[in-house]
């Protein structure tokens, strides 16, 4: 299936003692570009993630944020070892400089690593990489669901609008041979009336018409044209059932980057406002289509 570069999947599920979500975002981009947020926990398990996107995404920038979730039910806690310790040294002091008052509770709190935080509890992780990657490979599922569903209606999209420009190319190829006999036509009155009455050698009049009629002339351009569009749907439809290599966004880039060459061939040989005007209406109508083929992987 053509697919978007743009969607989001998450997923959560047990890792050790604790719950681990991951989150997947995803736009447009050139290549493969991922950007991988893990807290300290996970970070031993950053080259397992990076590699299963990567098997998985063949194009866009890729986010993946993850977080260690507390269990629920669990309470900040005290390091009671810890707090054994501290409480001990700060006797021994007391005694050993002979100094006055109560060894309490709150000071022995505060001195370092006594209190231990929720987020601190949550990331002594004891999990494994694969308890790590399957979570991951379920937010990639629904990241890659995301992406299906976009794509086709992006695919619905384009089609629409190239049924646009094929109706108004069709209309520059009908115009054109008339066109160019209506200009042949002027060439020869205005020729007949700057030589008011001088003989007229028609042979080199017609050889000058039918140059100037090779330059005026889109036959060419409307048979390329044509066929890069007839190249573009079953590029779009060989996607969409499935059956076309990664890349077609690329392949479909490049296809319109063609049409729009002949477009502005034909363009610079128009003479006439009429099409002009359709020239100027498929280019804003191959913008529209590019601007969503930018976002096919």
């Amino acid at each position: 299936m053509i697919k978007s570069m743009t969607g989001f999947g998450a997923a959560d599920g047990p890792l050790g003692g604790t719950t681990v979500s991951v989150e997947i975002r995803s736009v447009n981009h050139r290549f493969f570009s991922p950007t991988i947020k893990l807290p300290s926990a996970l970070s031993r398990w950053e080259a397992d993630a990076r590699e299963l996107l990567r098997s998985r995404l063949s194009r866009g920038h890729v986010t993946l944020t993850a977080r260690v979730e507390r269990p629920q039910g669990t309470a900040a806690g005290i390091d009671e070892a810890v707090f054994a310790e501290r409480a001990s040294a700060l006797r021994s002091l007391k005694d050993r400089h002979g100094l006055g008052g109560e060894v309490d509770v709150a000071t022995v709190l505060r001195m370092p690593d006594v209190f231990r935080s929720p987020s601190e509890e949550a990331e002594a992780v004891t999990g494994t990489a694969a308890e790590f990657t399957a979570v991951l490979a379920r937010a990639t599922d629904a990241l890659d669901a995301a992406r299906v569903a976009e794509g086709s209606r992006l695919v619905e999209f384009i089609r629409a609008r190239l049924l646009v420009v094929e109706g108004l190319f069709a209309q520059i190829a009908a115009r054109s041979p008339e066109r160019v006999q209506s200009h042949q036509a002027r060439v020869r009155e205005r020729v007949q009336a700057l030589l008011r009455g001088v003989a007229l050698d028609e042979q080199r009049l017609a050889q000058e018409v039918a140059i100037l009629a090779e330059r005026l002339d889109v036959a060419e351009e409307v048979d390329r044209f044509t066929a890069h569009v007839a190249s573009f749907r079953e590029t779009l439809a060989r996607g969409a059932e499935g059956g076309a290599e990664a890349g077609v966004g690329k392949r479909l880039g490049f296809l319109l980057q063609e049409m729009l060459r002949e477009v502005n061939t034909t363009g610079s040989k128009a003479n006439d406002a009429a099409t002009q005007r359709d020239v100027i209406a498929v280019k804003e109508e191959l913008e529209r289509i590019r601007e969503q083929v930018e976002n096919l992987e």
